[in-house]
């Protein structure tokens, strides 16, 4: 069933106005709600790692103790050599490369080929799922071998913890709540829950996708580059 259009909408006013526009999941502008929320939603979100990183760059800036080198806390040692930032490398390549599975699944959900949108989507939530592996792996190494804590740090300034585990772990969070999500919705677009809905979904899930993928550009520049 078509939606009215402007003109042909009946306008009423007072609160069986505010009921009827409501209820009847009314698009403005052509925009879903779905879509419009999850705007919201990442705009929201923008705000909170914007907060996050502009703490971390007063604090480093100001802080009268030497920050640890960044080259040097995130080294790892292979072969007797230690290579810096080899490790967040690998992880940026992976959440790029999950970034355009993401887009090419879009691409073919509004093609309707389902097959290739579920492969896509659970390529992209494995990815996902291996970047929050490797990060465990950092943190891991950082607090067993290396002694960092969110109050102390052995290699510098104290709060460089703090700032680490703080930014990088609401990232990770993101990360996984994502992989969940593209797993859910990839099951349900392989029992073709969307056949008659559309895939709208797939594109809202893609940009809450490329909206976790955008952040880490900024951490990895801020946090690991700098």
């Amino acid at each position: 069933m078509s939606m009215p259009t402007p003109e042909q909408a009946i306008l009423k006013s007072g609160s069986e106005g505010a009921v009827a526009d409501w209820a009847s999941d009314r698009e403005t502008f052509h925009v879903p709600w779905g879509k419009a929320m999850m705007w919201i939603f990442l705009l929201s979100d923008t705000f909170i790692f914007s907060c996050f990183l502009i703490g971390y760059m007063t604090v480093r800036i100001s802080t009268p103790v030497p920050w640890p080198i960044p080259s040097e806390v995130f080294a790892l040692t292979i072969a007797g050599n230690s290579i810096p930032l080899v490790l967040i490398a690998i992880m940026t390549f992976i959440l790029i490369t999950s970034s355009g599975t993401m887009a090419m699944a879009v691409n073919f959900a509004y093609r309707g080929d389902r097959k290739k949108v579920v492969w896509l989507m659970a390529a992209t939530a494995l990815l996902g799922a291996s970047f929050v592996g490797m990060q465990a792996f950092e943190w891991t190494k950082l607090i067993v071998e290396e002694g960092v804590r969110p109050w102390s740090n052995p290699m510098g300034a104290a709060q460089f913890g703090a700032a680490f585990f703080m930014i990088t772990g609401f990232h990770g969070l993101h990360v996984t709540a994502g992989v969940i999500y593209l797993s859910i919705v990839a099951r349900k677009v392989h029992r073709g829950d969307y056949e008659k809905k559309g895939y709208a979904i797939v594109e809202i899930a893609g940009l809450y996708w490329h909206f976790v993928d955008l952040v880490w550009v900024f951490i990895f520049a801020f946090f690991y580059l700098w």
